[in-house]
């Protein structure tokens, strides 16, 4: 196996691993597709195995590139982290900062905070990865993450902003049709909407909450967004924060002394950023702004 092989290869089997197919690969890249044919037949030769089997619907990737894949994935990242970087240290608000979220942080709690930020300096641009895994900002997934939980590597930056408060919410249609549940093992007789994969996390904060096990649940989902879509419908009795409950006229709060709980919530960076002033002026943002939204 050749030991030199150009970071070019490299970019263009993520490419490809991405898009499924050279002419998808070839648009992403900005370069021909025989060039990108070409990058992955070197490759191979350089690798000294088969990296995709053609097919009538494009690409389809073989064992030995599925264990490649997290290593191409890391060298994407911190390639676009480099850039990231090098662009912060000129002492302007301008370039790209990756913010990592959960999404019902991104998506309801951050919009308004992204566009002030906008107006203020109409050179940043933000890529919002929304997620409800933690990226790692060691490996520079993302510049800054917005979690849940207090952050544990001594390399980080982290400010506390507050909790993010849950509770069991239902539409005032669902609770006319089926009346308000007054305890917890009234639940049984009501249609819960919860996760589909269980997590230790989510089985250690389920745990005292036997009416909220999977098995109980009428509508599996484990987008946060699609929970809170479905108890605005009216489907049933589902958790969502008690912050974005209040912005929705028409969702009420249901066995709020039975189920209750707080999400500890931290603004993150890693602290080679702090002197980066993009993704200073980003960070300082959101530990100011944050607080305001959370109860």
């Amino acid at each position: 196996m050749s030991q030199d092989i150009s970071w070019d290869l490299y970019r263009t089997f993520g490419a490809v691993l991405q898009e499924g197919s050279l002419s998808g690969a070839s648009r992403r890249l900005g370069i021909t597709q025989p060039s990108v044919a070409r990058h992955i037949d070197a490759l191979e030769a350089s690798l000294g195995v088969s990296l995709f089997i053609r097919t009538a619907r494009g690409l389809s990737p073989t064992d030995a590139a599925l264990e490649l894949k997290p290593h191409a994935d890391l060298l994407a990242s911190t390639s676009a982290a480099f850039l990231r970087t090098a662009e912060g240290r000129t002492g302007e608000v301008r370039g790209t900062v990756r913010i990592s979220a959960s999404e019902i942080v991104g998506t309801i709690h951050m919009p308004p905070i992204l566009a002030g930020l906008r107006i203020k300096h109409p050179d940043l641009s933000v890529e919002l990865v929304l997620s409800n895994t933690a990226d790692d900002l060691l490996q520079r997934e993302a510049d800054i993450a917005i979690r849940m939980f207090p952050p544990t590597q001594k390399a980080l930056v982290a400010r506390r902003i507050g909790v993010f408060e849950l509770g069991l919410h239902a539409h005032p249609d669902y609770l006319a049709r089926r009346g308000v549940p007054k305890t917890m093992d009234q639940l049984q007789d009501h249609d819960v909407i919860g996760y589909d994969v269980e997590t230790p996390a989510l089985r250690a904060f389920l745990q005292p909450f036997p009416r909220l096990q999977r098995a109980a649940f009428a509508l599996r989902v484990d987008s946060d967004v699609a929970q809170l879509a479905a108890i605005r419908a009216g489907f049933g009795v589902g958790v969502c924060q008690t912050a974005v409950a209040a912005m929705e006229p028409k969702l009420t709060r249901v066995l709020p002394e039975a189920f209750g709980a707080d999400l500890e919530t931290w603004v993150v960076m890693h602290e080679d950023m702090k002197f980066n002033a993009r993704c200073r002026v980003v960070f300082d943002e959101l530990v100011e702004r944050l607080p305001a939204r959370t109860h």
